[in-house]
């Protein structure tokens, strides 16, 4: 099934076959590139209503704030940013809501109705994750630095560590990235990925150019890493889409430079009707 697409403020949310494999207490969007108050680089494919919501982009700081005030409207209470460092840090959204300085960390959980985990992406991958019965949820941000480190297998192992559950069935959401046909890389990206996956998924997720380099498959990369993780492959739910193929729709650091906006990929437990989202909490 397509993805959904609201016009006005544009963004995606996971397709039907994703949210049959979660409980219906679980919702998650990601944000496109029109819908906000940024203009030139940071806007959209005119040049204007860009919704980039990071501050390290040269971006304007009020449009960048604005835009964020814009996303969070979209959710139950104002999203736990991220400072990305294309680590392997996982951290407890729970922790920092409220925070004035994002931590460090590439990927953040919670089991708290309301709170919402995000990270930003341009070429990156973000994966949201679930477990079936709505009890926890994470957000990864995937570039091959932080996959080729374990990020994807740390991050399942500790949800299933915290549900106290080593077999909880978990799905995954793998959304916009730099596509396959676009993203060339040189041999120390294989050969990073070659010390936590198989020859096999190599040979399937990197094609060698006459040039030398290879054309990497991020998506095929991180399904591959949940797979070993004890993720079922039905339960990994690629929306197939590119950031740098589509510049209508998304910003693309390989395709624009360091002007690139970001956009947000985010995935809460739904508050019960008729109670208060989360309250901000102090930084651990």
């Amino acid at each position: 099934m397509a993805e959904l697409y609201k016009p006005g403020l544009d963004i995606l949310q996971p397709a039907a076959s994703w949210r049959e494999r979660v409980s219906a207490t679980t919702d998650a969007l990601f944000t496109c590139r029109e819908g906000g108050v940024s203009s030139g680089p940071w806007g959209d494919a005119r040049g204007v209503m860009g919704l980039n919501v990071a501050p390290h982009t040269g971006d304007f700081g009020a449009c960048v704030r604005m835009n964020r005030d814009i996303v969070a409207q979209l959710v139950p209470s104002d999203p736990v940013w991220l400072e990305q460092v294309h680590g392997t840090t996982i951290v407890h959204a729970d922790d920092w809501q409220g925070a004035k300085e994002p931590p460090a960390a590439d990927a953040s959980w919670t089991m708290t109705p309301g709170v919402v985990c995000t990270v930003m992406v341009a070429d990156c991958l973000p994966v949201l994750l679930s477990d079936d019965k709505g009890r926890i949820v994470a957000a990864v941000h995937a570039g091959w630095r932080s996959l080729a480190a374990g990020i994807l297998q740390k991050t399942v192992a500790l949800m299933r560590e915290r549900l106290q559950d080593p077999s909880a069935r978990l799905a995954a959401w793998l959304g916009p990235r730099i596509g396959a046909l676009d993203f060339e890389v040189g041999e120390d990206v294989r050969d990073a990925m070659a010390e936590l996956l198989p020859a096999e998924v190599l040979d399937g997720a990197f094609v060698k150019k006459e040039n030398g380099r290879y054309l990497a498959d991020l998506a095929q990369l991180a399904a591959s890493a949940l797979e070993a993780s004890g993720l079922a492959e039905a339960d990994i739910v690629d929306c197939g889409l590119s950031t740098y193929a589509n510049a209508e729709r998304f910003y693309s650091f390989r395709r624009d430079g360091e002007k690139s906006g970001r956009h947000a990929a985010m995935i809460w437990l739904k508050p019960a009707e008729g109670t208060e989202s989360a309250e901000a909490a102090p930084a651990s």
